[in-house]
């Protein structure tokens, strides 16, 4: 046997010490070691994200339980009187209910829609038209948000608008209406403009999830005389189920943060019909001077949202590709 051999496979038991013989003391891991000195350079920023995020947090809760006055000052202790004003707020439920329609809309649009879009489009064989593409249906997400209320309040408009325009050019004129001045279409209002401006960011995301997709499963897919439609279902969808999964908890997530989208088009109106909980917890405390009432608003968003946090993270552990 040779010495390069005896090197590689050494005896069952060589290694072992000798009866008697003193181990060698195990060294302690030098990261342990060095675990203090690392907290300290970490220890500023964790006093900063308890002073302006869990601190403020605490502080919401404590004022939803109380009557305040910013002006005066003055604070008095409610208990839940806050919430159960809350229970009995018609407008409350109106916008929770605006919110939710919200949600599924996005769910539509931004997700599934967007999924089917980027298939469409990084199935093209022609890279520059894919490039052009992308960077059309991106384009709206690039356009500030004020900027898109102002267009589409031009759109918008009863008299001389584009939408009312194209309605009367295909003979549709009992349709024409003030979209955003009537109360059973002005929430479908806002929503189509965000849908219209996240529409491309979204298409974007998945686009880059279905590009890590090896090529070699389409070409293969191919050989077998699998369609490009066929593809979609059993080849993209299957291996972008955690993109879809991450979009689909984010829109929800922002669907019940929403705010500007509303304020720069209807501010709430006609009657209320366009308020979300975002603006009515703005009205509630800056405007009527109610902040105990806001916070107990704000507490109930930040427990829907932070639910949804917990899904999220559950259902991305759980389902990586």
């Amino acid at each position: 046997m040779s010495t390069t051999q005896q090197k590689t496979f050494p005896p069952p038991g060589l290694n072992t010490p000798a009866a008697g013989t003193a181990l060698p003391r195990r060294r302690k891991p030098a990261r342990k070691k060095n675990a203090w000195p690392g907290l300290i350079w970490v220890l500023p920023g964790l006093v900063t994200l308890f002073l302006f995020v869990y601190y403020p947090l605490v502080l919401n809760f404590r004022y939803s339980l109380e009557t305040s006055n910013i002006f005066t000052g003055q604070q008095r202790f409610v208990g839940l009187d806050n919430y159960a004003r809350l229970a009995a707020d018609p407008v409350f439920w109106k916008a929770l209910g605006n919110n939710c329609l919200y949600a599924g809309i996005s769910i539509v649009f931004q997700v599934f829609f967007a999924l089917v879009l980027a298939s469409l489009i990084e199935n093209l064989r022609n890279e520059r038209f894919r490039t052009i593409l992308r960077s059309i249906y991106f384009l709206p997400s690039a356009i500030s948000l004020t900027v898109t209320g102002l267009l589409f309040a031009f759109i918008y408009q009863p008299q001389g608008g584009l939408l009312n325009g194209l309605l009367n050019a295909v003979g549709l004129e009992s349709l024409q209406q003030a979209w955003l001045g009537n109360p059973d279409t002005a929430m479908l209002g806002v929503i189509m403009m965000s849908q219209w401006q996240g529409f491309g960011y979204c298409t974007l995301l998945f686009a880059v999830a279905i590009q890590r997709i090896p090529r070699e499963y389409y070409e293969a897919s191919a050989l077998d005389g699998i369609g490009p439609v066929r593809q979609i279902f059993s080849i993209t969808i299957p291996l972008v189920r955690e993109m879809t999964g991450l979009m689909m908890i984010v829109t929800i997530s922002g669907a019940f943060q929403v705010f500007n989208e509303v304020m720069v088009t209807t501010s709430g109106g006609p009657d209320n019909s366009t308020q979300v909980l975002g603006t009515w917890l703005y009205r509630s405390g800056f405007i009527k001077n109610d902040f105990g009432y806001a916070a107990a608003i704000a507490t109930v968003i930040f427990v829907i949202t932070l639910a949804l946090a917990l899904i999220q993270v559950r259902y991305t552990n759980k389902r990586r590709v």
